[in-house]
């Protein structure tokens, strides 16, 4: 079995970044990529809020620079997606993929991320950056003027959709309740802000235009009604879901799903260390994750080289006593 010092598992900020710093401390790290290079921001259309590039680039274009530049230092890349691991059995950790490897890691990075949680209706996926955006911070300056809609009655819809005010010329909360799940200082917050309204008891159900989002087909859910409703973005907030189903029984989670880290992005497993959006409800930005896979990997290079100078003072064929 292929046995590596350092496994990086996905390939997202946070992942390439701890690949970046792992493979300049030679640790040589391998990373599986997952299901898609990059994660979500490499289907975000324009990023223009990540530092060093006055005149945003697109998503691709930065998952490619970063990618490059871990490879330059020695980070390799294994196109494939993680089935199985098994970190309750001490180092080193079992890390079998969906291509058919079984690899052996001496210590692993986890950024396997979260995903947002989808409304699953006809036009979604197709007008995913040409309308339909799950992040308001990443999209919302390409609405400037725009009258937009947002989906959702949690803190994060109505945070959201009042940051994206000061782009939008309306935007309309569409939600299924006929109140919001938000806490009271956001309902009041986005109850006196001008350019939002609100449509209760409704959900969408159906996304469509010619090339771009021009309208979507609402239901009234107490009355089986539906019609057409003119709309340039559709912005959906109604939660994420960590990508935890491998990890679980692996590593301690919080009562959401996600990794639980400490301040050295340590998890509960000694040698297994977590970063970005698996174990970051609250930020879900590029720079915090990279922030994290920052940490995440000089806290991994730290302790890798204690563990192995502990190792070399420990002749392998001395016997702990055992206790009577």
């Amino acid at each position: 079995m292929q046995h590596e010092k350092v496994i990086v598992i996905g390939s997202g900020p946070a992942g390439l970044t701890a690949a970046l710093y792992t493979a300049r401390a030679q640790l040589n790290p391998l990373v599986i990529v997952g299901p898609q290079l990059g994660g979500q921001v490499a289907i975000t259309h324009e990023v223009e809020n990540y530092p060093g590039f006055p005149e945003g680039l697109s998503g691709p274009d930065l998952v490619e620079k970063m990618r490059a530049q871990a490879e330059r230092f020695g980070a390799r890349y294994e196109y494939a997606s993680v089935s199985e691991v098994d970190f309750t059995h001490g180092r080193p950790f079992t890390v079998k993929t969906d291509n058919g490897k079984i690899l052996l890691a001496d210590s692993v990075v986890v950024t396997s991320g979260a995903s947002p949680r989808k409304l699953q209706i006809p036009g979604e996926d197709e007008y995913v950056g040409r309308g339909v955006s799950y992040c308001g911070t990443c999209d919302g300056f390409f609405f400037r003027g725009k009258d937009i809609v947002v989906v959702g009655g949690g803190d994060s819809a109505l945070e959201e959709g009042i940051f994206l005010t000061r782009f939008a010329n309306k935007v309309e909360v569409i939600h299924r309740r006929d109140e919001l799940r938000a806490g009271p200082f956001l309902q009041k917050r986005a109850f006196n802000n001008e350019k939002m309204s609100f449509v209760w008891n409704t959900v969408i159900d159906e996304i469509a235009g010619e090339g771009a989002v021009d309208h979507i087909v609402l239901r009234d859910v107490n009355t089986g009604e539906t019609r057409q409703h003119p709309t340039e973005g559709v912005f959906i907030f109604i939660g994420h879901e960590p990508n935890n189903s491998i990890y679980k029984d692996q590593l301690e989670m919080d009562e959401e799903g996600y990794v639980i880290t400490d301040k050295l992005m340590r998890t509960s497993v000694e040698g297994v260390f977590a970063a970005g959006e698996i174990q970051d409800p609250i930020y879900r930005q590029v720079g915090t994750s990279v922030g994290q896979g920052t940490a995440a990997a000089m806290s991994l290079e730290r302790w890798l080289s204690e563990t192995e100078a502990e190792e070399e003072e420990t002749p392998a064929n001395e016997a702990t006593p055992e206790l009577n």
